[in-house]
């Protein structure tokens, strides 16, 4: 079973550059295992934070 994506690269790029860490990831097909866990949790609270701006 597919699941559907949520952020689309743009959106993790975004997130990457608001943390300073878009250096670690690169292209369309980023590789995320450079980050920690908590970088990576930051993306969430970053697109919540987004999408309330947007609304």
């Amino acid at each position: 079973m597919a699941r559907d994506k949520v952020m689309n690269w743009r959106m993790k790029h975004y997130a990457a550059r608001q943390q300073g860490v878009e250096g670690l990831i690169e292209g369309e097909h980023s590789d995320y295992g450079n980050l920690t866990s908590r970088q990576c949790g930051n993306f969430v609270k970053i697109a919540l934070q987004r999408a309330n701006e947007l609304v």
